[in-house]
Parts: C-alpha cells; sequence; structure tokens
C-alpha cells in the first residue's frame, strides 16, 4: 500500500479520483452534522483536491484519495460550524474505512432540546483505522460512553471534555493498549475508578477529573509507567495514597485536589523524582508533613498542600528546592516558628501559611516581602508577628501583627505648652487614652485630633516611644511634621521613633527623647 500525505510538494501536480461511495459517504457524514440544507456535492466537487473542505484532510491509498480526519466545529475561521437543529451520526460515517481521527468542537449545544448520543454500535468497521476521538465542549453530548470503543485496537487518543457524559467509565477502555491520552475531564461521570490501567503502558496523560468518581484510588494507576499527567481532582475519591505511586518515576504533573483521601502522605512520593507539580489540597489527608524527605523532589516547581489537616513544622527539607515557585500551606495545623531559611529559595515567588498555629517572629528581608508582596500570606496565625521596623515600608504583611508594640498614653494636661513658633497656652480637660474616653468641654479639638491622624495615615514615622504627651503637643507634631506614620492597634496609638530633625527638635524642646 502507498500512503502519501495530502498537500506534499511532490502529490502538487498529482490528480488522483476519489471513490464515488467514499465521496457521498463524506457528504452524508457532513451533512448529519451541517445540516441538511449543505449540499457538498455542489459546494465541494472535488474534497480531497482544488475545492478541499476545511477540517478536512484526505491522503491518497493504492491512488485513490480516502478520507482520513474529519474535524466539525468552528475550531477555525472556515471550519465546518455545526447546525442549530437535531444533528445525527449518519451510518455513512463508518464507511470512511481510512478514518484515523475524528473531532467534534463545540457542535452539539442543548442537552434539553436537541440531545445526542455518542452511537454504539459500528465502530468495530473503523477499528484497524481509527487513532484519535474527540469530542469538546458539547454540553448537548449526553449518555455513555459506549463500551464499543474497547475494539478500536489502534486508538491512541480519547478526549471527552466538557460534554454532558454521564455513567460509569467502561471496564473496555482496558483493551485500548496503544492509548497515550485519556482525557474525561468535565463531564458527570460516576461510580469507581475501573481497574483497568495494568496494561496501558503507553499512555502519557490520565484526566478524569471534574466528575463525580468515587471510591478508592484502583492500584494499578500505580502500573502507569510512561504517563507523565495525573488528574483525579474535584471528584469524591476516598482512602489511602497509593504506596505504588512510588513507581510513576517520569510523573510530572500529580492533581489530586477536592477529594476525600485520608491516612497521611506516603513515603512513595517522595520518590517521584520527575515531578513538578504536587497538588493534594482539600483532602482531610492528615498526618505529619515531615513524614517525607521533600529533598529527594528537586524538580518540583509547585507544592499544594493546603487545607489537609497536616500537623508538624514547616520542614527545613522544603528550603532545599531550589526550583520550587509556588508553596501553599494555608489551613493546617501546622506549629513552630517559620524558618527564614525559606527565603533563600531562589524561584519561590509565592508562599502561602495563613490558616495555622505558627508563631514568633517572621524573619525574611525587606526585599522579600517586597518581591511576594501579595503574593505572601500568613493571616490567621495568631502567634506570628512581623518585624516592628517593617512598619515604616509597605511591605507589611498582610492580617499579621508587629511584634514589640508600644503605645502611646495621651494622658490629662493641665500643663502649659510651648511650640516652637510661639506660645500656646491651652487647658485641656481630656482624659485620653485612644479607648475613647469622655471629654469636658473639649470635643471639638478630639474630633480635630482624629481627622489629623486619618491625614496623615500614608506618611512614614512618629515619635520615639514610650512618652507621655499632651493632646496639644500631639496635636501639633501631627500638623507640624511632614512625615508621620499612625498605626492603631487594640484601639491605642502605636508610635515607631523619630526620624526627621524637626521633629527631634521638637521633642527635644519638651523632653521628650
Amino acid at each position: 500500500m502507498n500512503e502519501k500525505c495530502y498537500g506534499q510538494e511532490e502529490d502538487a501536480t498529482v490528480v488522483s479520483p476519489m471513490e464515488k461511495a467514499e465521496q457521498e459517504a463524506l457528504y452524508s457524514t457532513i451533512q448529519g452534522f451541517v445540516g441538511n440544507s449543505w449540499n457538498g456535492s455542489d459546494l465541494y466537487p472535488d474534497p480531497c483536491g482544488s475545492t478541499s473542505i476545511e477540517g478536512v484532510s484526505c491522503d491518497i491509498f493504492n491512488g485513490l484519495w480516502y478520507v482520513t480526519v474529519i474535524n466539525i466545529g468552528p475550531i477555525h475561521e472556515n471550519s465546518l460550524p455545526c447546525a442549530n437543529e437535531k444533528l445525527e451520526f449518519k451510518p455513512e460515517l463508518f464507511q470512511l474505512k481510512h478514518l484515523k481521527a475524528i473531532s467534534f468542537f463545540n457542535c452539539f449545544q442543548s442537552p434539553n432540546k436537541l440531545p445526542v448520543s455518542i452511537p454504539t454500535g459500528n465502530w468495530e468497521k473503523l477499528a484497524e483505522s481509527l487513532e484519535s476521538i474527540e469530542f469538546r465542549s458539547n454540553p448537548g453530548l449526553i449518555g455513555n460512553i459506549p463500551s464499543t470503543f474497547g475494539v478500536l485496537k489502534n486508538l491512541q487518543s480519547l478526549v471527552l471534555l466538557e460534554n454532558g457524559l454521564t455513567g460509569n467509565i467502561p471496564q473496555e477502555i482496558g483493551n485500548l493498549v496503544k492509548l497515550k491520552r485519556l482525557v474525561l475531564s468535565g463531564n458527570n461521570f460516576s461510580g469507581n475508578i475501573p481497574d483497568i490501567f495494568g496494561g496501558l503502558s503507553d499512555l502519557l496523560i490520565l484526566d478524569l477529573s471534574r466528575n463525580s468518581l468515587s471510591g478508592t484510588l484502583p492500584v494499578t494507576l500505580g502500573r502507569l509507567i510512561s504517563v507523565l499527567k495525573l488528574d483525579l481532582s474535584h471528584n469524591f475519591l476516598e482512602g489511602k495514597l497509593l504506596n505504588e505511586f512510588g513507581n510513576l518515576k517520569n510523573l510530572t504533573l500529580m492533581d489530586l485536589r477536592n477529594n476525600r483521601l485520608c491516612c497521611g502522605l506516603v513515603l512513595s512520593l517522595q520518590e517521584m523524582n520527575s515531578l513538578e507539580e504536587m497538588v493534594l489540597s482539600n483532602n482531610p489527608l492528615g498526618g505529619d508533613i515531615r513524614t517525607l524527605k521533600w529533598e529527594n523532589l528537586q524538580n518540583l516547581v509547585i507544592l499544594e498542600l493546603s487545607n489537609m489537616e497536616l500537623i508538624g513544622e514547616i520542614p527545613e527539607s522544603l528550603s532545599q528546592l531550589k526550583k520550587l515557585r509556588f508553596l501553599g500551606l494555608s489551613d493546617n495545623n501546622i506549629t513552630g516558628n517559620l524558618s527564614p531559611k525559606l527565603e533563600t529559595l531562589p524561584s519561590l515567588n509565592a508562599l502561602y501559611l495563613s490558616g495555622n498555629n505558627l508563631k514568633g517572629e517572621i524573619q525574611f528581608s525587606k526585599g522579600f516581602f517586597g518581591k511576594l508582596g501579595r503574593r505572601f500570606g500568613a493571616w490567621s496565625n495568631p502567634k506570628l508577628c512581623y518585624p516592628f521596623e517593617l512598619m515604616s515600608t509597605n511591605n507589611v504583611p498582610y492580617g499579621v501583627k508587629p511584634c514589640h508594640q508600644e503605645e502611646i498614653h495621651l494622658v490629662k494636661s493641665n500643663a502649659k505648652t510651648e511650640v516652637i513658633n510661639g506660645d500656646i497656652n491651652h487647658n485641656s480637660n481630656f482624659i485620653t487614652s485612644m479607648g475613647f474616653s469622655s471629654c469636658a468641654t473639649s470635643c471639638f479639638w478630639w474630633i480635630f485630633m482624629i481627622l489629623g491622624l486619618l491625614k496623615h495615615k500614608s506618611c512614614n514615622l512618629l515619635l520615639t516611644c514610650p512618652v507621655k504627651i499632651t493632646y496639644v503637643e500631639w496635636w501639633f507634631t501631627m500638623f507640624r511634621c511632614g512625615r508621620c506614620r499612625v498605626f492603631t492597634v487594640e484601639e491605642k496609638v502605636v508610635c515607631k521613633y523619630v526620624s526627621t530633625p524637626k521633629l527631634k527638635t521638637i521633642f527635644k524642646r519638651f523632653d521628650y527623647v
């Protein structure tokens, strides 16, 4: 058999006939999806030659044109669109004996008014030729996966992505020993994942995410020795992680998030040394995060372990993962201090630690906080605090309190107050503590002071603590200094230190510095 690909240079001048039965089967197949008004024989009299159809490819076998690829749906500008009417798989589809690939994108849109199911019969007629089946973004495609797909012994790619399919995954999928890609994501499949993967040693991508699958992980997943991507996320899977995961030496992505997996991290995970993305978040896994030798996973780029009921301290071995860019440990029961060695990770640009029981001072540099910005999250750790000097920067971690807080107490004063440019004699009746105690006759000045605080909330520094100052001195300082910053903690004003000669002059005048 002589096979040549349509469009190659050596075939540019070749005029090859096409069997009339093949041509009519092509027209009828397409008409079933684009509508009966489509007249292929008039529009495309030479469908594999001078009047080729967008989305249709042909090859020459024994001097004749045969259809090898059909793509239906708006993939390209001139692609064949599906009709907004009752669509059907014409039996002539199975007469295209050299058909290698068929795909439908955004074609079957109405699951209520115009639902369509994948035909169950006649697939054996394409068993020798068919290598790829794809249905993408077809909410009107309902029903089950035909068990007769199991006869397609040369199938290499089965993609059923974001359709309206239901039912169980058929056992017969395990017969597709040449399969390299199995994607069943975004449907409504239910039941257990069948234990059918023992013979699929060529499989590179397995994606069963975003369904309603339940039960435990099948042991034969550990026999997918070639698999690069394993995504079982967003299901209802339960039970333990597999000890057989250690056999997946080529796996680069494991995503098991949003399931019900339990019983702790298993040591087999640390044997997956090709792994670049490990996402196990939102599983009640439990156990100690220090169980694994994290330093073995030197290729990790993304590690997401949030909301897993993990305990223990953050392992310092994580700081040896030089390729790590994202580390998520939020909403666990992690304790202890935050190791400053995490700052040494050269590629890290996102670190989320919120919702734990971390304690002590965060000993990261200002540059590290500046680099991560809002991508550093450590709120809801009541005993965690950041260095007080960060208060003078824009890199204060959200939701974390400063360490070593000191307060300014404004006390009742009847003293005369002297200012730089003149004397102010003010008799104050305030007993002010920022706890909003009562005022006698000077509430106007109290309100004025608050406005002063708000006005200068974006400035930088304030004054030396601890000091006692009168209301008038405070008010004057707020309006006199060009850069002061006010912080409120527990309804009390927190101050930092004097930064400018002008401020020092003011407070030396009052013997406060």
